[in-house]
């Protein structure tokens, strides 16, 4: 029979759920965090104490509340002192991001390059020569207290191996390891599916706060997706999990570069939408998908029966996916957004012909909330989410 936890043990757990709280609702009264955890007010004292001796929040009187008696001290994170390094490696562009706890960008570094042209080492170079100009311009007590990324591929999570990214001609690289010894930081570098991250980062930053199941689909060249069940990341046995770009949605259709026919991938991503447009070989990527949704609604015939064509089956993908899951809301990403946005009229109606009504009943249908940010949004979290499990623990271990 196993002993229950041991004072310490919860005095952990609660330094980590208080210090969560204020990252996530930013500034936040004693007040409020004592009706939030459910603890007393001493309890709540002594952790915010042992939080502001380790450098990672402040208290401060708050602004005039307009009531009477003496007022609760407001907890805000060290967001200035306290950060993250964040990368985006995407199929067009690499993002690296200095975040601070709470949220903050404190200062970005982004790159375009041209497609199939990625090199390990070159990648990494660029990755790590962001973040030293980044790190550069930090005050002397500023601490770094992880680096993760997000990665347009399959993501073994326990080592940061990229095991697949055939939109970017990769496989079988040690992302994580190479990136953490070029920052040569002494951190390791954490690594997701960025269509994962995406859906980490909607849940508790953007569209999906507060919902406990959700559906993000990311469209770049391909499809990702990220599930979020009873309030976790889906992430699978090895995290290759949520791979619905490759669901087959028409069997025997379009070629798909994971060498099946009719994923959803190949039937709804980029190439599929400009080639119904009669543009492929014009302006690629985001910038080509908006031109076709205008285009669209401007009324050009060949672009809106592209989206209409394209926007069947991302229907068809996501009635699947309901009647699988039966998620709260499904959140359209990446290029998504535009060409949800443009076929939206197909889409509902595919998931109201093709999904059971008890599952779609309370179903809302949204794009992201955070834009071209959210799988960078995603990564700053999986960053962060060792110091808010163990904050003093990890502190201890880098030397602070």
């Amino acid at each position: 029979m196993r002993a229950g936890p041991s004072q310490e043990e919860i005095r952990r757990h609660n330094l980590g759920t208080l210090l969560r709280h204020v990252h996530l609702g930013g500034p936040t009264s004693r007040a409020e965090l004592t009706n939030r955890m459910g603890l007393n007010r001493s309890t709540i004292m002594a952790l915010t104490a042992d939080l502001t001796a380790a450098g990672l929040v402040r208290e401060e009187l708050p602004k005039d509340t307009g009531r009477a008696g003496r007022p609760s001290l407001v907890v805000r994170p060290e967001s200035a002192r306290v950060y993250v390094l964040a990368f985006d490696v995407g199929v067009d562009r690499v993002v690296a991001a200095r975040v601070g706890l709470g949220g903050a960008v404190l200062d970005r570094r982004e790159t375009t390059h041209a497609r199939g042209s990625f090199d390990l080492a070159d990648l990494v170079a660029t990755l790590a020569g962001f973040a030293r100009q980044m790190t550069r311009k930090t005050r002397a007590d500023t601490v770094c207290v992880g680096a993760a990324c997000a990665f347009s591929g399959g993501v073994r999570h326990s080592d940061g191996y990229v095991r697949f990214a055939p939109n970017m001609g990769l496989e079988d690289v040690p992302f994580g390891e190479e990136l953490s010894k070029k920052l040569a930081m002494g951190l390791p570098v954490a690594v997701g599916n960025e269509a994962n991250l995406g859906a980490l980062a909607e849940h508790t930053r953007g569209i999906g706060v507060g919902c406990r199941d959700l559906v993000y689909l990311h469209g770049e060249v391909g499809i990702g997706g990220g599930i979020i069940v009873n309030g976790q990341l889906m992430g699978g046995m090895s995290g290759y999990g949520g791979e619905v770009g490759h669901m087959i949605v028409n069997p025997g259709g379009r070629p798909c570069a994971c060498g099946s026919r009719g994923c959803l991938e190949a039937e709804v991503g980029e190439r599929a939408l400009l080639e119904h447009a009669g543009r492929y070989g014009e302006p690629l990527g985001r910038d080509g998908v908006r031109a076709v949704v205008e285009d669209a609604d401007a009324g050009d015939i060949m672009a809106q029966d592209a989206l209409h064509r394209v926007g069947n089956w991302l229907g068809l993908g996501v009635a699947n996916l309901v009647n699988i899951f039966n998620p709260e809301i499904v959140v359209f990403g990446g290029m998504l957004r535009e060409i949800y946005l443009g076929s939206a009229a197909q889409v509902r109606s595919r998931v109201n012909t093709g999904s059971l009504i008890a599952s779609r009943e309370h179903l809302r249908l949204r794009i992201s909330a955070l834009g071209d940010d959210a799988t960078l949004v995603g990564a700053a979290e999986l960053g962060f989410s060792q110091v808010l499990d163990d904050p003093l623990e990890v502190l201890a271990r880098l030397g602070n």
